[in-house]
């Protein structure tokens, strides 16, 4: 028989707490899931205040988006599950402090949401759109008149969505990196950014754009805000915070972090804005698709990153 002789229980498969079992399918569902929901909440707001003749892309056209991107996110959240068949008992179990739970139902209201409120345009993007049944032309102009209600309800849902992609990881208090209130409201407003971003290289109207680059303007600024106060309380925190922070001050996603969110996917872009509104030439796809691929790098590095980190040193 042979023995092995254990010096330390350090990095012992299913002893040592160390997760790593999310993979790209979660960060990806996480930035589809902000991105609907940036689009959705703008796509509502503009209605609601009475600029959807002005805001046509951001009503009509980048909502289309939304459901897509709904879609291929919970097939990747969908293909992440270990036991795929036991999906529907999220919704069985109804457990009011399991932020799994509240994600499934807010994917299950505002999915079909986004898909009414796609389908109450069709005749305008498409004038030969047919429904062919008489019922669903009942239903459209139903959905029609009570557009600003189905708004209101969409905001809110699409603001409840934004931040639950990121309680989905503060959840987690087992990750110092994770366990903090700001990724809820640092999630939300990433997610707004990259849905005022896919809008902006949608549209064609050059007026419209510069109001949804002064709107993505302040959404900048506030997650770089963020982002310093975050790392400010890992540093002002415990010992293990401190290591958490350490991951991106020096560490191994410093400059992945620093260069890929921070430098190209906020500050560049927000200069570039900046330029663009003040009158000078910038190519209109160059602002939005860095805005987008920092969006994206943000939540593969916070989800990487976080299952790094851990209590016991």
């Amino acid at each position: 028989m042979k023995e092995e002789l254990f010096v330390s229980g350090r990095n012992i498969p299913n002893i040592d707490p160390f997760l790593k079992i999310w993979h790209w399918q979660i960060p990806l569902y996480l930035f589809l899931g902000g991105l609907a929901a940036g689009i959705l909440f703008f796509a509502g707001y503009f209605v609601v205040r009475g600029k959807e003749k002005e805001m046509q892309t951001a009503v009509k056209w980048a909502p289309l988006l939304a459901p897509i991107a709904l879609v291929l996110g919970l097939g990747a959240l969908f293909w992440d599950l270990k036991h795929k068949l036991y999906f529907w008992q999220l919704y069985t179990t109804i457990r009011l402090e399991s932020p799994m739970g509240w994600g499934a139902w807010t994917l299950m209201i505002i999915t079909p949401l986004s898909l009414i409120w796609v389908a109450s345009y069709m005749k305008e993007i498409l004038p030969w759109w047919d429904w062919k049944f008489k019922f669903l032309d009942k239903f459209e102009a139903f959905v029609i008149k009570q557009r600003v209600p189905l708004a209101w309800i969409m905001m809110i849902y699409a603001i409840i969505l934004g931040v639950y992609t990121g309680i989905l990881l503060s959840a987690f208090n087992a990750r110092p990196l994770w366990n903090t209130s700001i990724l809820g409201p640092l999630f939300l407003v990433s997610g707004f950014s990259t849905g005022l971003a896919a809008t902006i290289w949608m549209s064609k109207d050059a007026a419209e754009r510069k109001i949804l680059s002064r709107i993505d303007l302040v959404f900048i600024f506030v997650e770089i805000f963020l982002i310093v106060h975050l790392f400010m309380g890992f540093l002002a925190g415990s010992e293990t915070s401190i290591e958490a922070a350490k991951l991106f001050l020096g560490g191994p996603f410093t400059v992945s972090f620093w260069v890929f969110v921070v430098l190209l996917g906020l500050v560049f872009p927000a200069v570039l804005e900046t330029l663009e509104i003040w009158g000078f030439h910038v190519p209109k796809w160059l602002p939005p698709v860095l805005i987008l691929f920092g969006g994206l790098m943000f939540r593969f590095i916070m989800v990487e990153a976080g299952q790094i980190t851990r209590y016991l040193y």
